[in-house]
């Protein structure tokens, strides 16, 4: 059994990181660790989150990058779990993470999808299949693997170690997640469980400004990744490790023992 350090960024979120936490605390398997990274908030959420027993940081720089890494940096766990303030993972969710990365060790990263709650039941279901599914089939097929989604993931630390140096952690206009998943190398094994679910907040289609603001986000993430994390490139690079392995492979069993 792995120990887990759950991260979550917060800005002005003391109603929905209440809940949150109540959440973590509900847990069947329960976390280790649970470190809320302030962004400079100017409601309640530093106190909310120290009144749940978490481990409060500062953001040095605002923006949920900046915030998440911050977080990443601290944590003890040799597994990270990520959630937003406004996530509410089922009773189960940590002890669906350890199951699953105890009984496949290949497993670098596992992540699942998201539910929207507080809007219309046609509102929720739009934004299951179009925005979260449409997330996973478009980035999935630009990577050729799932796409880490940043409500609802968990990864061994030592994924950390090796990317923290490389992702553009102190960019405030990028989606995290996605950055993150242009930066797993071939080696990386990322696991998308359909079962492995939160409940998320509907505020990204509260306006079209926030969720215009979203889409020029993910727009200038994969710009900023443009050439090297072409699909092209994403799947010669592959191509040459997996042969790299084989090849690796080979010569493992051609030697004596």
């Amino acid at each position: 059994m792995a120990t887990i350090s759950v991260v979550i960024p917060c800005y002005n979120d003391a109603g929905f990181l209440a809940v949150c936490l109540a959440a973590l605390a509900a847990q069947t398997r329960p976390a280790d660790e649970v470190i809320v990274v302030d962004n400079s908030s100017t409601d309640a959420s530093a106190a909310v989150a120290r009144a749940a027993g978490a481990r409060v940081l500062p953001a040095p720089i605002p923006g949920i990058w900046p915030a998440a890494s911050t977080g990443f940096d601290a944590a003890t766990g040799e597994v990270i779990a990520r959630l937003d303030a406004d996530s509410i993972p089922p009773v189960d969710w940590l002890a669906r993470i350890d199951a699953t990365l105890t009984a496949s060790p290949e497993v670098d990263i596992l992540t699942g999808p998201g539910d929207f709650y507080d809007c219309s039941p046609a509102l929720a279901r739009l934004g299951r299949v179009a925005y979260i599914g449409g997330y996973f089939r478009a980035i999935g097929l630009w990577l050729a693997r799932p796409p880490v989604f940043g409500s609802n993931f968990a990864m061994r630390r030592a994924v950390w170690l090796e990317l923290r140096g490389q992702v553009h952690r102190d960019r405030a206009d990028i989606h995290d997640d996605l950055d993150l998943s242009l930066h797993l190398g071939p080696s990386i094994t990322v696991v998308y469980q359909h079962t492995l679910r939160v409940g998320i907040s509907a505020r990204p289609f509260q306006t079209w400004a926030g969720l215009r603001r979203r889409l020029e986000w993910a727009y200038r993430t994969l710009a900023l990744h443009w050439p090297a994390a072409s699909p092209w490139r994403i799947r010669a690079a592959r191509r040459a490790w997996r042969a790299g392995a084989a090849d690796r492979a080979g010569q493992e069993r051609r030697e004596p023992a």
